[in-house]
């Protein structure tokens, strides 16, 4: 028979960890997902908190008299895990921004479907680019990396150890934006040039020939030169995922700061 004892506070350390991870998981690309059943979620959250809490000594930070402050230290690691897990989760929205102005461009932006990992309405492009993030992600172990992000936070930031500095984590979303416009237009700018020296070369062709429709005609060879281009140009994704993986690990790195 198996005996195991833990004092109180311990399991309350334990729960305070449990928080942050849960936190995490639950705003965190790939594993928040819709389609991933909240029993894997919570499996997840469990099982890693308990292997955190194996590698951490409990510290005697975790100090309070009444539930009202154990509710402030739990709310302060909840607010850690969602910060830490928004930040690698904004950068999945470069994509979907790329995706929208390359749909705008070759003329398929009224064309949406329904992403199933989101139950959001997205562009076809944009799905695509999601989907092979989302791959990417697995296939590089990209995943490993945020949980050891995770693990990290528990070092610099210890249980009921967060102070939030509001100009860091302003200033990181500031730059953040830049990066956003910046990122996502590298990646959808061989599209953007392709439809506009199409767009110039119908316009040379209007005046030389009135006669001819070049609305229609141009519709039917923006969608075609967008496709082929997107096609060419397929062999660039890993090279788009690295982009958005560097990215993430330099917003980890920034909202760790605003609040260490």
């Amino acid at each position: 028979m198996i005996h195991y004892s833990f004092s109180a506070y311990d399991l309350e350390y334990f729960l305070l960890i449990l928080v942050r991870v849960s936190c995490f998981v639950f705003v965190a690309p790939f594993f928040s997902m819709r389609n991933t059943p909240a029993n894997v979620r919570i499996g997840i959250s469990f099982f890693t908190a308990l292997l955190l809490y194996q590698a951490l000594t409990p510290g005697e930070a975790v100090v309070y008299s009444t539930v009202t402050e154990y509710a402030v230290i739990v709310m302060k690691e909840a607010i850690v895990g969602l910060l830490i897990g928004f930040s690698t989760t904004i950068c999945t929205t470069i994509v979907n921004f790329a995706g929208s102005i390359a749909d705008m461009e070759t003329g398929l932006s009224m064309v949406t479907l329904m992403d199933p990992t989101s139950r959001e309405s997205t562009s076809i492009t944009g799905a695509l680019y999601q989907y092979v993030l989302t791959l990417m992600l697995i296939a590089t172990g990209m995943y490993r990396f945020l949980f050891g992000a995770l693990a990290d936070t528990f070092e610099l930031i210890p249980v009921n150890g967060a102070v939030f500095n509001s100009g860091s984590l302003l200033e990181s979303m500031i730059s953040f934006l830049g990066d956003y416009v910046v990122i996502g237009f590298r990646i959808v700018l061989p599209i953007f040039c392709s439809i506009l020296l199409l767009n110039a070369v119908l316009g040379i062709l209007a005046k030389v020939s009135p006669q001819m429709n070049m609305f229609a005609v141009g519709i039917q060879l923006k969608i075609l030169v967008g496709l082929s281009v997107l096609f060419l140009t397929a062999g660039m994704l890993p090279g788009i995922a690295d982009f958005i993986f560097r990215e993430m690990k330099r917003m980890i790195v920034s909202f760790m700061g605003g609040m260490a």
